[in-house]
C-alpha cells in the first residue's frame, strides 16, 4: 500500500494545529491534507509549526463540508472519544491502519479529525465507516489534534510496510578479529598482574568476566587499538607492591 491516506481536519480553530498536523503527516510520508470549513487562516503561526512541511499547507484542499472532502474515498475513519451502540465500528489506531492497508479497491481512505473542543458532529460521524479511538489515559485523555494525527500517521506507516529501520551506516573501522581480541586479553592480563589487581594465585573468574564484557561490546579495530594504547601507557608506570598474604604478615 502506498502512503496515500487523506488526513482531514474539520473546523480547526487554531492555525498552529494545522501546521503541526502537516508536520506530523510529512514525517510519516503522508501528503494529502484536506481542511473542512477551517475557523482560522493558514498564517505565520501555522507555517512556523509546520517547519519543513510548508508544501502540505500550500497544497491543502479546502471544502465547505465533510461530505465533499471524502466523496472520492472508499473508507473513512472518524476520530472520536465517544462510543455509541449504533454507528461506525469502533477501532484502535492500529486496527484502523491495518483495515486501511488491507482494503480492496482503487479509492482513497481518509482519517477525519474534528474540532479541538467539540470533535465531530453526529452527522459527520455518520459519514464514517470506522470510529477511531485512541486508548489514552482515562484520567487524562486530552490529546491535541496534531498529536492524534501523529499517532495514526505512525500506525499507517507501519501498516504500509514502510516502518523498517534504516540500514545501519557502514562501519568506520572493521570489527576486531578473534586474534585481535586474544592479544588484547593477553595484554590486559599482563597489565593487571603488573599493577597487582589480578592475583595469580586467586584469579577467581576475573579474566573470564572481562572477556564476556568486551565480547558484548562488539569492539571495532580502532576501539581495540585505543584500549591497547591505554594498557601500554599503564604498563611499567602503574606497578604497585602486591598485598602480603595473611601468612606473611
Amino acid at each position: 500500500m502506498s502512503l496515500d491516506t487523506r488526513i482531514v481536519l474539520v473546523g480547526t480553530t487554531d492555525s498552529g494545529n494545522i501546521g503541526a498536523a502537516a508536520r506530523a503527516m510529512k514525517t510519516m510520508g503522508l501528503t494529502d491534507l484536506v481542511l473542512v470549513a477551517p475557523a482560522c487562516e493558514i498564517d505565520q503561526k501555522a507555517r512556523a509549526r509546520a517547519a519543513g512541511a510548508l508544501d502540505l499547507l500550500d497544497e491543502a484542499a479546502v471544502h465547505a463540508d465533510l461530505a465533499a472532502a471524502v466523496a472520492d474515498c472508499d473508507l473513512v475513519a472518524g476520530a472520536t472519544a465517544r462510543t455509541r451502540k449504533l454507528g461506525a465500528e469502533p477501532v484502535t489506531p492500529r486496527t484502523c491502519a491495518e483495515r486501511i492497508a488491507g482494503r480492496e479497491g482503487s479509492g482513497r481512505a481518509a482519517v477525519v479529525f474534528g474540532r479541538e473542543r467539540t470533535g465531530l458532529t453526529n452527522e459527520e460521524l455518520e459519514l464514517c465507516q470506522l470510529a477511531l479511538h485512541i486508548p489514552a489515559n482515562p484520567d487524562y485523555s486530552s490529546l491535541n489534534v496534531a498529536m492524534a494525527v501523529q499517532v495514526i500517521a505512525y500506525e499507517l506507516r507501519l501498516a504500509a510496510g514502510s516502518g523498517e529501520l534504516p540500514e545501519p551506516a557502514g562501519l568506520e573501522h572493521p570489527a576486531a578479529t578473534t586474534g585481535d581480541l586474544e592479544r588484547l586479553y593477553e595484554h590486559l592480563e599482563r597489565v593487571l598482574l603488573e599493577i597487582g589487581f589480578l592475583d595469580p594465585e586467586h584469579p577467581r573468574q576475573l579474566m573470564r568476566r572481562l572477556r564476556r564484557l568486551f565480547g558484548r561490546a562488539g569492539l571495532d579495530r580502532n576501539e581495540l587499538n585505543i584500549l591497547r594504547g591505554i594498557l601500554s601507557a599503564v604498563e611499567g608506570k602503574g606497578s604497585a607492591p602486591r598485598r602480603k598474604k595473611r601468612s606473611e604478615q
